[in-house]
């Protein structure tokens, strides 16, 4: 399952990269993903909503309905 979370992750990496961002895995444990957003991500107002509402909401749709996914 780690492999597949952190493949998707690296699909949607990009995205966060053409908005000055990035992220970092900082750690999977199960169905649990804490993640560090870097860069422009890192400070914005929105990356509560980018963390929740865009990249768990993509890894639920596409890798497990299970997974949460929360900011370091």
């Amino acid at each position: 399952m780690e492999e597949q979370i952190r493949a998707k992750l690296e699909e949607i990496r990009p995205m966060l990269q053409a908005d000055g961002g990035d992220m970092e895995v900082v750690s999977i444990e199960g169905l649990d993903v804490i993640l560090r957003l870097k860069g422009a991500c890192g400070g914005c107002p929105h990356a509560t909503m980018t963390v929740k509402q865009g990249i768990q909401r993509m890894l639920q749709e596409q890798v497990d309905a299970g997974i949460t996914v929360e900011q370091a």
